[in-house]
């Protein structure tokens, strides 16, 4: 077998372009995720059950049931209903990218809500009665000492879920996105290479792990700073 070098650098441009949607529905799902996931921990972290509850219902759901089944019922489900063809929301929901990164966004949420839940739950309960002694308000004691605090700790478990969330990001390719690994598709129906391609597509993605690997390391080391200042103490 020849291997075909010439087949890599003339479409590497392309695959380096849905490399760009690739990093677009990680970065816009994985913040948008995040925003959701605080409440829904502090939600399955409240001891009132009319908050737990549906945060669990959410929770349970989304991490029970596989996310290409979730892309497919928001991709294809809605348009089965017309009320919501009819509705303002339909301009958004008739586009496979919007689908891809609702579909993503729900599913991290629930997952880094899970992580974050747990987080919570192991900051030291000293650091929260410090925090009342002094005077301070439940939204600032969650606001200054808990979510800091929370997120310091879960921010390795953190990185592994962004990561996942990175490879998983290849099932958008079902949903006629050109993505990574729909670019890749796409150049092996003209080429007949999926040997070659699929191999520059796979590096791609694993350079982009390694960056976020690196970029998390940093967040981390800057989060727990108080960690590395007290050794070199």
């Amino acid at each position: 077998m020849n291997w075909n070098w010439e087949v890599i650098w003339e479409y590497f441009p392309r695959l380096l372009q849905g490399a760009l949607t690739t990093l677009e529905l990680v970065f816009i799902s994985g913040v948008a995720g995040l925003l959701l996931a605080v409440p829904l921990a502090l939600m399955r972290s409240s001891p009132r059950l009319y908050l737990r509850w549906p945060a669990f219902a959410y929770i349970f759901f989304f991490r029970g049931t596989p996310l290409l089944v979730q892309i497919f019922l928001i991709y294809y489900g809605a348009s089965q209903f017309d009320a919501v063809k009819n509705s303002f929301a339909w301009p958004v929901l008739r586009e496979a990218y919007w689908c891809a990164i609702i579909a993503f966004t729900l599913n991290t949420a629930a997952y880094t809500g899970e992580l974050v839940r747990g987080a919570i739950q192991s900051v030291p309960k000293g650091e929260m009665e410090v925090a009342r002694a002094l005077g301070m308000s439940r939204f600032m004691q969650i606001r200054r000492i808990l979510l800091p605090r929370a997120f310091g700790i879960v921010l390795p478990a953190y990185s592994n879920e962004v990561l996942l969330m990175l490879k998983s990001s290849a099932l958008a390719s079902t949903i006629t996105l050109l993505d990574i690994t729909g670019m890749a598709r796409t150049i092996i129906a003209r080429t007949y290479t999926p040997l070659e391609i699929f191999t520059a597509a796979g590096m791609i993605y694993l350079i982009i792990a390694a960056i976020l690997l690196g970029l998390f390391r940093m967040w981390e080391r800057y989060l727990n700073r108080y960690k590395y200042i007290s050794r070199e103490g």
